[in-house]
């Protein structure tokens, strides 16, 4: 996928675990894991909003394009 989702990196400079942040923000540690390791579908504003709010960032600080040809998931094999 395209859309390249940085919470680990984001988590290291605030020293913060996984689970410390999923507390805060007020979803579970296993959701938390599968939108910090890009296999989410999509994310809700709301919860894009109380990431930035504790990890005291911006939307672009927690995700990244980069080209779909480098990025491609397997899910496009109607071509």
């Amino acid at each position: 996928m395209p859309i390249v989702v940085e919470i680990d990196v984001l988590l290291a400079k605030r020293k913060m675990s996984v689970g410390e942040l999923a507390d805060r923000i007020g979803i579970t540690p296993a959701n938390l894991a599968v939108l910090k390791n890009g296999r989410a579908k999509a994310v809700r504003f709301s919860t894009l909003a109380a990431l930035c709010e504790a990890l005291e960032c911006q939307p672009g600080d927690l995700l990244r394009w980069e080209d779909g040809d480098d990025a491609k998931d397997g899910d496009d094999a109607d071509a």
